[in-house]
């Protein structure tokens, strides 16, 4: 039998407003990503890429459309809002273009602490973050501080956060607006490595062109349509499918 897709969205529209205020800011989005694949999400501002990752975060209910995560039919309305924020919390991992680490806590304690918010003794969310810090080449600076961290070393300690959970899937939101070009192709390789070593789907939301031979598979999102990047995008080594 097939292992379940990480992520599947069908149909996904998003409209806000009615009437002569209606504005949709998604039409019909659908994504198949799998299991250990690394999709990079295209497109000018307001295309509708973050409306996209709100729905499939399962923050914002769509419109219309279904999103499935790992073989569970998540975002169809049938769904509390508290089945929602839990299956989140457990199955679900973010990164955003500031790290958003909490600032009183060290790096190692800020990964820690989503092994114990799903349910983890102390000592086992601490031996997993240690793992993931140190798999991710900042377990030396376990002890640190966020401000005693580069932004490439903040982004690898968010990244260790996101896998906490031993997350179906990984959503990035331009998580390499902040960093210079050399850590910025750092941290896309890392999303790479993530995915194919831990089977991972990870989307990642960027406007770097020069880190797309990094990506299995790359979308384009405009006016709110969600469609395989065109030839001219797709770098030449690999090649957009779906």
């Amino acid at each position: 039998m097939a292992e379940p897709l990480a992520l599947e969205t069908s149909g996904l529209t998003k409209v806000y407003g009615s009437g002569h205020t209606e504005v949709i800011a998604m039409r019909d989005a659908s994504m198949r990503v799998r299991r250990g694949e690394v999709v990079a999400l295209l497109g000018p501002s307001g295309a509708g890429k973050s409306t996209f990752l709100l729905c499939v975060g399962l923050i914002n209910a769509p419109t219309r459309g279904r999103v499935t995560i790992g073989g569970r039919l998540m975002q169809d309305g049938s769904r509390s809002l508290g089945d929602l924020r839990r299956f989140r919390r457990e199955h679900i991992g973010f990164v955003f273009q500031k790290s958003n680490l909490i600032p009183f806590l060290s790096a190692v304690e800020n990964v820690q602490v989503v092994g114990e918010l799903i349910g983890k003794s102390s000592s086992v969310a601490k031996r997993r973050a240690m793992e993931l810090l140190d798999a991710l080449g900042v377990g030396r600076r376990a002890l640190n501080m966020p401000t005693q961290l580069s932004g490439g070393e903040q982004q690898r300690v968010t990244v260790a956060r996101a896998l906490a959970n031993q997350p179906s899937l990984i959503l990035a939101d331009e998580p390499t607006a902040a960093l210079d070009s050399v850590r910025g192709r750092q941290v896309m390789e890392l999303f790479r490595d993530v995915a194919h070593r831990h089977g991972t789907g990870i989307i990642v939301v960027t406007h770097d062109h020069r880190a797309l031979d990094v990506f299995d598979t790359i979308y384009e999102m405009e006016d709110g349509v969600l469609k395989p990047a065109t030839p001219a995008t797709t770098p030449p080594q690999r090649t957009a499918t779906h």
